[in-house]
């Protein structure tokens, strides 16, 4: 099941000192709004979105259909409401759940058996 690009979404305190803090460990800054309160940071493959006030823990995140840069992947991939589809047959759990009609943007959620919320969102 190839579930796209991962990331970590923090939920930080301080979007400015949250910033200052991963850039020392050499993420830059690649997409985001800081005045909306949340930034995108990457350091080679590994992406960290960073967001203020939008939600209460960090988030395991997957992008169907993007590789970890971010950018579209060449040919087909597995759509988030395929992924949603083979994770309820296997009796799993989700949170939130997509319309499984469609196609393009969507999402769902769930949460792994020690509590972490998980993210799989599509934007195309």
């Amino acid at each position: 099941m190839d579930l796209g690009a991962f990331s970590v979404s923090l939920a930080v305190k301080d979007l400015h000192a949250s910033r200052e803090f991963y850039e020392k460990l050499g993420f830059s800054a690649v997409g985001g709004n800081a005045d909306e309160g949340w930034l995108m940071l990457r350091n080679g493959t590994t992406t960290l979105g960073l967001f203020q006030g939008m939600f209460e823990k960090n988030i395991l995140t997957f992008n169907p259909g993007w590789t970890a840069e971010g950018e579209d992947v060449d040919g087909d991939f597995t759509d988030v409401r395929a992924l949603q589809a083979r994770l309820v047959e296997q009796g799993v759990t989700l949170i939130e759940t997509t319309s499984t009609d469609g196609e393009g943007p969507a999402h769902f959620t769930l949460i792994d058996p020690d509590g972490n919320p998980i993210l799989v969102d599509q934007h195309r």
